[in-house]
């Protein structure tokens, strides 16, 4: 009699993308797989973010969440995904925390609107924030380098060939000349504020007392915190600390490999954060669904 062979499933993490993932087509998603979600979006945004993607955070962050969410729906349709861990790239920590159950998903998209908001308010009011990535071999060490030595700071550490730094706009350009002096490549990004910086920090109260009041629940999986490259232990405050301090998503990464993450799927538009998993880990199975 043959033994039966019996097939390992590989502990998968889900991933769920930032800011700049929009894609043409993912509101088609939201309306074929979650139209309730979009006549929600429609409710709590006061107007459809889909027809704004362009014009903001403030459309932006609900749209991309909506269409994350849609994109986990589609992926859970037969049935709950076995999966071990989430994690999320900056916004993306909400969508996370939804697919956990840690958060209800109206909360979720209230915040999501909310956090978008604030931080487009927060850049116009400082009114001089900007962003610059430093690309190609070399970025993820030389960046804290380069940050320190121009008064910015370290916003998001995508991939060891890409990071991106935050502060005041009229410092980019010589981040940009160190930055190619050191063999780097350089692009200021055409945003409306130094995101995951200190030049947030106006956004941060109003944030807080959104969180202070709502109910979490208990994760039916392991969530991870961008801000700490570690299981979230204290959700609320560390949503906080997302707006003002840097996105750890390479750690992230690297952190998942180590907890035992074999398969790394990532359920939202585009697929930014399928790229910089391959940047980033080796002998990895990565899926975009």
């Amino acid at each position: 009699m043959r033994a039966r062979t019996v097939r390992r499933v590989p502990s998968t993490a889900i991933l769920f993308p930032g800011q700049g993932s929009q894609t043409p087509e993912m509101r088609e998603t939201v309306s074929r797989e979650r139209p309730d979600l979009l006549e929600l979006a429609r409710e709590v945004v006061g107007e459809d973010p889909f027809a704004r993607v362009e014009d903001g955070t403030a459309f932006a962050q609900p749209a991309i969440f909506c269409a994350s969410l849609a994109g986990w729906s589609a992926l859970t349709r037969d049935g709950e995904l076995d999966c071990e861990f989430l994690a999320g790239h900056s916004l993306g920590e909400l969508g996370a925390l939804v697919a956990a159950g840690c958060l209800r998903e109206r909360d979720g998209l209230e915040l999501v609107a909310l956090r978008g908001r604030l931080m487009q308010e927060a850049g116009e009011r400082a009114g001089d924030g900007g962003m610059v990535a430093l690309l190609g071999a070399g970025a993820a060490e030389r960046a804290g380098e380069l940050a320190a030595a121009h008064g910015v700071s370290v916003a998001n550490d995508n991939s060891p060939q890409q990071v991106v730094l935050s502060g005041a706009r009229d410092r980019l350009p010589a981040v940009a000349d160190s930055a190619s002096e050191a063999g780097l490549r350089a692009m200021i990004l055409p945003v409306t504020g130094a995101f995951h910086s200190p030049m947030m920090a106006s956004a941060v109260p109003e944030f807080a007392a959104a969180l202070a009041a709502l109910e979490l629940g208990e994760p039916r999986a392991t969530v991870l915190s961008a801000v700490s490259a570690a299981p979230f232990e204290d959700v609320r405050g560390e949503l906080v600390q997302a707006l003002t301090m840097p996105v750890r998503w390479r750690e992230t990464l690297l952190a998942l490999r180590e907890l035992g993450a074999e398969r790394f799927v990532e359920v939202g538009p585009g697929r930014v954060l399928t790229g910089l998993a391959k940047r980033t880990l080796r002998d990895v199975e990565l899926v975009s669904a």
